[in-house]
């Protein structure tokens, strides 16, 4: 199945995860810091990295660093509060194939294990991007805009930059112009530039010949030679070192490239999509960006406006993947209420359409009825949004039906939260075990709350 490598400091945690895990039929071993992670990683060469964003002797984000720089082609999936949404998505664009918010659905860490061992197994880039999340076009303005330039570019063969802030579907775009164009029989490539190593991104790009340099064992063929006659995808082209954007703005005149090690030129056919969440007008005033390599990349530039500018995609996305959470989950929930839509407009959503997936799926499985409530939000969502919880209760009844009593409708609003801060609770006892401290840090209150809430829920102490 796969051999999958824990780093977590939390010990109860890691022997739950390695249990659900190995149930699966994965090999599994654990490491509880920086030091012991980096070292396992070497002796253990596992098939996919789990690490906590918050280890004790080192940022998360350094494992992901030296974890990408040993091997680019091992997926890292970070695990995360709610809290540090903007961290994930930092490390997102540093390489991390996915992250998962705590506390964890096993359903859901499953199918992202499975996702990214997927993802390894298949050849078509130095890190296999994911594939796209997000299928709908759209119907807001600036949806309508992306799409006209869509159909108005594919079948030109210019080369196109994609503009956006990273999770807002830059790749889903590029793929519909290679879908759109007379290249469409033909392989599309995508490689994320901000996952790979400096020295091995020639290696990627362009192959090399059996010894040319250490770890070089074999011959090797490279993606410009992998997408001949498709469309090769350059997904953060910012990233990119100044030597490699110099052998990269040669390929994209010459239409030839050239193994490391080899004297040979090989011609090639490839159209270039790029794209990037940077100002590259200004990495190039800091020379830290070829002017030249800019104006090849750019014949054609794409504005991809981030969510919270999308306010009339905003409920198309949501339904779309609140059936998408539905399926994956085994639930049938029907509905958003009216207080997590206004929850949701007033949110910034800095995670764009990723999070926006993300914060579904854990309220779909939180849900106990057939419609999500405030109550199944992260406190964190709904305090950004601007929105309190007193807020949320007074409109709640406000709007409830003239036809129903008022002190009826409040009652029932109070027995769903009851019924869904019950199950929560639960879930997290059993996800420990009923360890009480455990459960209390899962659910970000202290020991006497908790026992406070079990007492009043019923809930046997055990």
């Amino acid at each position: 199945m796969g051999k999958v490598l824990i780093v977590d400091d939390d010990v109860t945690f890691c022997l739950m995860l390695e249990t659900l895990l190995s149930k699966h039929g994965y090999t599994v071993t654990q490491s509880f810091s920086y030091n012991e992670g980096r070292k396992k990683f070497l002796e253990f060469q596992p098939d996919l990295v789990l690490t906590d964003l918050r280890l004790p002797d080192h940022d998360g984000l350094e494992l992901l660093k030296l974890l990408k720089n040993e091997s680019s082609r091992v997926p890292v999936v970070l695990m995360t509060s709610y809290g540090d949404i903007r961290t994930a998505v930092k490390a997102m664009k540093m390489g991390a194939f996915d992250y998962v918010t705590k506390p964890v659905n096993p359903d859901e860490i499953l199918a992202t294990v499975k996702r990214a061992l997927r993802s390894a197994e298949t050849e078509t880039s130095g890190r296999q991007l994911q594939q796209p999340d997000t299928f709908l076009e759209g119907e807001s303005n600036a949806a309508r805009r992306i799409n006209d330039h869509t159909r108005l570019v594919a079948p030109t063969g210019m080369s196109v930059l994609i503009l956006g802030e990273s999770g807002t579907g830059k790749e889903f775009v590029a793929r519909r112009i290679h879908e759109q164009s007379d290249r469409c029989n033909k392989p599309f490539v995508a490689i994320d530039c901000g996952a790979l190593p400096r020295d091995l991104a020639g290696s990627e790009f362009f192959g090399h010949t059996k010894g040319s340099f250490t770890g070089a064992i074999a011959d090797k063929q490279g993606q410009f030679e992998a997408a001949n006659g498709g469309t090769i995808f350059l997904d953060e082209i910012g990233n990119l070192s100044y030597e490699i954007q110099v052998q990269l703005l040669r390929a994209i005149q010459e239409r030839k490239i050239r193994r490391i090690g080899s004297t040979v030129e090989i011609p090639v056919d490839v159209r270039i999509i790029t794209a990037t969440n940077e100002d590259l007008k200004q990495a190039v005033s800091r020379g830290e960006f070829r002017e030249d390599l800019y104006h090849r990349i750019n014949e054609f530039a794409i504005q991809v406006p981030p969510l919270r500018e999308r306010q009339e995609d905003l409920l198309l996305f949501a339904g779309y993947f609140l059936q998408q959470a539905n399926a994956e989950l085994g639930k049938s929930v029907a509905l958003f209420s009216e207080e997590v839509i206004k929850i949701f407009r007033a949110y910034g959503w800095p995670g764009n359409f990723r999070e926006l997936k993300n914060i579904i799926k854990r309220a779909v499985l939180l849900s106990a009825s057939d419609v999500i409530l405030a109550e199944t939000l992260p406190d964190e969502l709904i305090k950004e949004s601007g929105i309190s919880k007193s807020q949320i209760v007074a409109e709640a009844v406000i709007e409830t039906p003239s036809a129903e009593p008022e002190v009826s409708a409040e009652l029932n609003l109070r027995e769903s939260a009851r019924k869904s801060e019950r199950e929560v609770i639960l879930a997290a006892l059993e996800k420990v075990r009923f360890n009480k401290s455990k459960a209390a840090k899962l659910l970000d209150i202290d020991r006497k709350t908790l026992y406070n809430k079990m007492k009043q829920y019923d809930i046997p102490l055990q």
